[in-house]
Parts: structure tokens; sequence; C-alpha cells
């Protein structure tokens, strides 16, 4: 796979701090970091954006993430490796990126279990890297970022 852009190198100020903004709010928000790695991993699985797969589990290693639990987040239902608020908080990405052709998206059931593990805040900051993570996703797929690959 190719990147269709051809000069990733084009400097935007505001874009990459407005980026920056939404990611201290998410870092603001007292979620664990090793959490919000598997939330971004599963939604860019879903969404097949390669690059940030490969982003999530570097990141995730970094931060000390088992291989078993990057591996499996695909299967986190049936994976035994998970704890009761982080499936919370997975059930609640899914359901907030599956939202095409009618899908039934964030039901009241995973609201209320997110709800039951996590702060207001908390949810604040789980549902902004859920949308962060689906606009990098979008971008990437579009302009085909292969894994890997580092932006400009």
């Amino acid at each position: 796979m190719e990147n269709r852009l051809k000069n990733k190198n084009t400097h935007n100020p505001d874009l990459w701090t407005a980026i920056q903004h939404l990611h201290k709010a998410i870092a603001a928000g007292g979620v664990d970091p090793k959490l919000l790695t598997l939330v971004h991993l599963r939604a860019s699985q879903i969404n097949g954006c390669s690059a940030c797969v490969h982003a999530s589990v570097a990141g995730g290693k970094k931060a000390g993430e088992t291989d078993d639990r990057l591996h499996n987040v695909v299967a986190w239902r049936e994976a035994p490796f998970y704890t009761d608020a982080e499936r919370a908080a997975l059930a609640l990405t899914e359901g907030a990126t599956r939202l095409q052709d009618g899908a039934e998206g964030v039901t009241d059931e995973v609201w209320e279990e997110a709800n039951a593990h996590f702060t207001e805040e908390q949810i604040g900051a789980i549902n902004l890297e859920i949308a962060l993570t689906n606009f990098f996703n979008r971008l990437n797929r579009t302009v085909r970022e292969p894994a890997g690959q580092t932006w400009g």
C-alpha cells in the first residue's frame, strides 16, 4: 500500500495544536493510559486502519501492556484478560464506532455499564478517545497510510 499524499510534511500548526489539545483533554480525564490504548486498538481494528492498529500495539507495549491483552482485544468478550471496567469501555468503543447502516450504536445497557465503572469525566475522556481514533482511522484509510509509517 502506498500513501496517496505526495507531501506528508505539509505543516499546519493549527491542526497539530488542535490535536494536541484533544490529547491533553483526554489525558485530563483520569483514565488509565493502558485502557485508552485498548480503546484505540479496538476502534482501529473495527475500522481496518492498519496504521492505527500498529501504533496502538507499539504504544501499548511501550506503556507496559502485555502481548496477551494486545493480541486478544479483538476477541475481548471471550478472552480472560480484561477487567469488567475494561469490558465496559470496549463495549462503549464498539457501539460508538459501529454507527453505519442502521447499527444500534451505544445502547442504554452499554451506557449504564460504563457509568457503573467510570465517572462522567472519565466517560467523556473515553468518548473523546473513541472519536479521535475514528477521526484518525478515517484519515488514514482515505490517504492509505501504511502501517509502521509516521506523520511528517
